[in-house]
């Protein structure tokens, strides 16, 4: 096998390694706390689990979940239901406690809620019934209804209609409960084991490679 069906072996395994390995770095995951019964994409979840964007996390009356991500902590109150979505949690119903240094953002329907800075913020964001209710606690935040965007300093709480119809709360509300497929852990390529040993098979063939000459060992012709 010449050098140069090498370098096009080894271009292909760039193009299929090294992508998944970047993803893998930066999934967005974080993981789960439960303590009582909760759910995760409609299955029980055990005390921890890993969570990932777009994973569903639903408690029951008698329990209250934490996901602990990189710079944010939020504590899923009872009798709630929430989406995670990286940098930002969703509230399908219920009520969160946020903690961030990350600027990590609450939405509750049509309602955004955000700290104005990096620094350390902590608030508390509940959507009950069609109404928003957010307390900053510390630090200041910015609160969008769609409409307009205002600023709620440390210690002040307001509230705003999270403009969704009665239909679609009731919807909300039956969520979580079903058989929801499980969100997937990542593909085997995004696994630990399977970037070492991608990262080693391009390692050993980078140096291999570079040893050799752009010439085969022995010539084709006499």
């Amino acid at each position: 096998m010449s050098v140069t069906t090498l370098r096009n072996a080894f271009c292909w395994i760039l193009i299929f390694i090294v992508p998944s390995s970047m993803l893998a770095a930066d999934s967005g995951s974080a993981m789960l706390y439960a303590r009582g019964t909760a759910w995760l994409n409609g299955g029980s979840v055990p005390k921890t689990s890993a969570v990932f964007p777009g994973d569903l996390v639903q408690t029951k009356p008698d329990s209250v979940a934490n996901i602990n991500a990189a710079g944010s902590n939020v504590i899923i109150l009872s009798d709630s239901l929430v989406k995670f979505e990286g940098t930002a949690v969703s509230i399908e119903h219920g009520s969160v406690t946020v903690a961030t240094s990350k600027g990590m953002t609450t939405r509750a329907g049509d309602v955004t809620v955000s700290p104005t800075s990096n620094a350390l913020t902590e608030f508390d964001v509940s959507d009950l019934n069609g109404t928003v209710q957010i307390v900053a606690r510390k630090g200041d935040l910015s609160v969008s209804d769609g409409n307009q965007t205002s600023t709620l300093a440390q210690g002040e709480q307001t509230t705003r209609d999270d403009s969704q119809s009665d239909q679609d709360r009731k919807k909300k509300k039956r969520r979580g409960g079903g058989a929801a497929p499980p969100a997937a852990g990542g593909g085997i390529l995004d696994s630990p084991i399977a970037i070492g040993v991608g990262a080693a098979a391009v390692g050993g063939l980078i140096t291999w490679v570079l040893l050799q000459d752009d010439e085969p060992a022995s010539p084709s012709k006499p």
